[in-house]
């Protein structure tokens, strides 16, 4: 396959329920999904066309919790009726029971698809602890790494049947976009509902303008995100903005473009309609990245401006310029870091536990230890450990 996808060597594709998935073409059966088959066939085309060009691939795909509800309807073991319509109507046990049914289904027909092409798959399911604790991060990294080395193309997930309502990614455009930091991706796309990010709601503006190209995510893109667009996807355009921000903040390339076409893949390639979000020049090192791209935050740090200028500038996150903290974390978490005026300028592994951090705020050094006692960090977060927001509005 030659076209605008030939320049990327390593591309993740995330996949959501909506395009795995189709309502039933029986009326009394309206709110029920069934399987894009023919879908899928023409996205394991794609697939076969862009691996046998030389491309790594690695799959992201949501649809295991619709899957595991058109399973127990061809069982007639049918959910209640009012359940049907919204898998955010299940209850977490019901959720996690039918995402452990439809797994199967949905890396069966990964592996029978692309299998008829002569292409080995891999099932990897994530939760949140995965890609937030570092050790598990790189052995998470390590194992997919082997895979690729195989030419094997990972089906990944997140592990729905373990992960709880309050500690989970939520969506799989930010797990895709912690994927594609984790393997250093060159390229990211979100095969979504839509063609792309809007200038307004399409559905509500019908002057709504397609934006092809995003140099930077700023204030002005952030406001431009919408809701979800589909009942049947957690993930809305807010969530494909922020996997923006982790992916080209990792130095990856990401495009948002529809899915909902046959050879949805190589339309993309052929240069059809997606915004394309711009790599970070200023990408961040390997470290820096998972800090970066980390969304399990439980505390949040404002500073003041003479605090941000002196990050701004390469230096530690010290108490002096601390004029709140909020959450409860202990030393090793990532904690947000927000300005006076409430932006998130950054993300930072916190030196101490919140009980401290509380006691240390506009504290200079001297006072710290005055006040902690001797073997306490006087920083909070040290420059190694802090990965700025990579936008124009950090100042």
């Amino acid at each position: 396959m030659n076209g605008t996808l030939n320049r990327f060597k390593r591309i993740v594709i995330k996949i959501g329920s909506s395009l795995l998935t189709s309502p039933s073409s029986s009326p009394n059966l309206d709110l029920k999904p069934k399987l894009n088959q023919q879908w899928l066939v023409s996205l394991a085309e794609d697939l076969a066309e862009l691996s046998a060009s030389g491309t790594e691939l690695l799959i992201v795909s949501s649809g295991a919790i619709a899957l595991g509800r058109i399973r127990l309807d061809q069982s007639n073991l049918s959910l209640p009726h009012r359940q049907i319509s919204s898998s955010s109507n299940l209850s977490l046990s019901e959720s996690q029971a039918a995402a452990a049914i439809g797994q199967i289904s949905l890396s069966r027909a990964y592996d029978q698809l692309l299998g008829e092409h002569g292409i080995r798959t891999a099932q990897v399911l994530l939760t949140i602890g995965d890609t937030e604790t570092r050790e598990r991060y790189l052995n998470a990294r390590a194992t997919i790494g082997t895979l690729l080395e195989w030419k094997v193309i990972p089906i990944i997930n997140e592990n729905d049947t373990v992960a709880t309502s309050e500690i989970r990614y939520g969506d799989n455009d930010r797990l895709a976009a912690r994927v594609a930091s984790m393997v250093e991706a060159d390229l990211l796309i979100l095969l979504s509902d839509v063609e792309g990010l809007y200038s307004h709601p399409p559905d509500q503006n019908p002057d709504a303008e397609l934006l092809t190209e995003v140099p930077v995510i700023d204030a002005n893109i952030m406001a431009m995100a919408g809701d979800a667009a589909s009942i049947h996807s957690r993930g809305g355009m807010k969530t494909k903005i922020e996997a923006a921000r982790i992916a080209t903040d990792a130095g990856a390339t990401m495009v948002i473009a529809s899915g909902k076409h046959s050879r949805a893949i190589k339309r993309i390639n052929d240069g059809g309609p997606g915004t394309w979000f711009s790599p970070n020049p200023n990408s961040l090192n390997a470290k820096k990245k998972w800090i970066a791209g980390g969304l399990n935050t439980p505390g949040e740090i404002r500073i003041d401006q003479g605090a941000l200028l002196a990050i701004a500038s390469g230096k530690s996150l010290l108490p002096a310029g601390v004029t709140s903290v909020t959450g409860k974390f202990s030393r090793g978490d990532t904690v947000l870091i927000r300005s006076v005026d409430g932006k998130v300028v950054g993300r930072g592994l916190i030196e101490c536990d919140h009980v401290d951090a509380q006691q240390m705020i506009g504290l200079k050094s001297q006072d710290i230890i005055q006040r902690l006692g001797p073997n306490i960090r006087t920083e909070l977060i040290h420059r190694d450990n802090l990965a700025l927001e990579q936008t124009s509005d950090l100042s």
